[in-house]
């Protein structure tokens, strides 16, 4: 079928002005804010519906067209960028909070539903509640990050985004319709089990295994109090052992530690969040964080009234870093690394920055009351100097590498980074992994080039 003839397809499922072969429409799509190159793309699509999306995919299978999902595009890998063309399917139309459930605690809401859309309407309808919200943009949206098992500052507490998923409705590669978790059998997305739990084919896969339309999300009670104690430390080795005895005190909300050489050169940063119903409990909390900082060698820093709330808004860490170089470019290494790797990570990522003339920056949060480190080492880049962007490009590469000699993970990888994994995939894995996709997606139009596994 000519592109017209399959333009006029789209227009007549989601309506003329939702369907796009426009190169000025398309421009934005074949790029992202990270340090990928630009690739084409045939066409985009904002469907309204589960049942306008599987339409799209049937006529994908039919003709062989590449398929993408996209959210808010803040991933900065270039996932959301095409392989090998083909539509993109932006999801921002698809954008209504459809239950809030406040005994069971969970939001069910439309897969283009950003952060700060759902927290917004938290905070004026349900101010006792709130949403575990990542360091990105307000438009990032809620499911797209929980589906790359993303992170926020309630992890520490509460784990990964990707385990907050209650339930989802996905639109297979074929263009069935199933549901996940608990609505499968219930009328309440309020659990992902006791049955089967497939909720996890679809985390990380980005967008290879079908596409998400709807999602549970769970809430957490909102204490009313919240503070920041800050440590400084001059010894990376001091990090994993600090961290172990705050979280063993069971009394931190949210646990983030930064390198940043623009701000202090040689030192690193322990942030250490806390909350309470009284000044009085934020008292005793504070004193048992000071003093674990002075014991470990570290000194407590009193945070100025007039910079407390850049520590105390949410999001700030990645986003504070975005552009230091003021060239509208920003990439970053995220990673999962076992805590006691931290030390090694954070000197070897200093030297990769600097050997490509990048000044260091690391913003990283501890999950799971320790249970991991999500470690990001972050490069920004003048978009306007192509030798800028391949710098930041190979120290991407060089820190991802980094990251699995130490036996970490890379999370959200590009595609240079998708392909380090699989090379150390154990082989079981990838065709576990090829089969699975193959029986769900057997024309291959799910985001290919992403997670190809020969």
């Amino acid at each position: 079928m000519i592109k017209s003839d399959i333009l006029t397809h789209l227009e007549n499922i989601v309506g003329k002005d939702f369907a796009s072969n426009n190169q000025e429409d398309l421009f934005i799509y074949s790029q992202d804010s990270g340090a990928s190159l630009p690739r084409p793309v045939d066409f985009v699509v904002l469907p309204k519906t589960a049942e306008e999306i599987q339409k799209i995919l049937r006529l994908a299978n039919e003709e062989r067209i590449p398929i993408v999902p996209m959210g808010g595009g803040m991933t900065l890998s270039g996932l959301t960028i095409p392989v090998n063309g083909g539509i993109v399917i932006d999801l921002k139309r698809m954008d209504k909070i459809l239950e809030i459930n406040e005994i069971s605690r969970y939001a069910l809401i439309e897969a283009g539903v950003t952060t700060g859309r759902l927290t917004a309407y938290l905070e004026k309808h349900y101010p006792d509640l709130e949403v575990s919200i990542p360091d990105a943009p307000p438009s990032a949206t809620v499911t797209g990050n929980a589906l790359i098992h993303g992170s926020g500052f309630l992890s520490h507490k509460y784990g990964n985004h990707g385990d907050m998923i209650n339930g989802l409705e996905m639109v297979l590669p074929n263009g069935d319709i199933c549901k996940l978790g608990s609505c499968a059998v219930s009328d309440y997305w309020f659990t992902r089990g006791p049955i089967p739990d497939l909720i996890g084919l679809f985390i990380s896969s980005f967008g290879t295994m079908g596409i998400a339309t709807k999602m549970a999300i769970k809430l957490y009670p909102k204490d009313n109090l919240r503070e920041v104690i800050v440590g400084i430390f001059k010894e990376p080795k001091m990090i994993p052992d600090v961290i172990s005895k705050i979280t063993n005190t069971d009394i931190a909300e949210d646990i983030v530690f930064a390198v940043s050489e623009e701000l202090i050169k040689g030192y690193i940063f322990l942030a250490t969040f806390i909350t309470g119903t009284s000044e009085e409990e934020i008292g005793t909390k504070t004193k048992i964080l000071k003093r674990i900082y002075r014991k470990a060698k570290g000194s407590y820093m009193k945070v100025p009234r007039s910079f407390r709330n850049f520590f105390l808004e949410k999001p700030i860490f990645i986003s504070s870093e975005a552009d230091t170089r003021r060239g509208g470019g920003f990439e970053y290494s995220g990673n999962f690394l076992p805590l006691e790797k931290l030390p090694e990570a954070i000197e070897k990522a200093i030297e990769i920055s600097r050997k490509y003339g990048i000044s260091p920056s690391q913003v990283s949060r501890v999950i799971g009351k320790g249970h991991n480190v999500m470690f990001a080492a972050s490069f920004s880049f003048n978009r306007a100097d192509p030798n800028d962007m391949e710098n930041a490009r190979n120290a991407l590469h060089e820190t991802n590498k980094l990251v699995l000699d130490l036996g970490g993970i890379i999370w959200k990888p590009e595609l240079a980074g998708q392909k380090l994994i699989i090379e150390k995939m154990d082989p079981s894995y990838k065709q576990l992994y090829k089969a699975i996709r193959a029986a769900l997606d057997p024309n291959r139009i799910m985001n290919p080039g992403n997670w190809e596994i020969t």
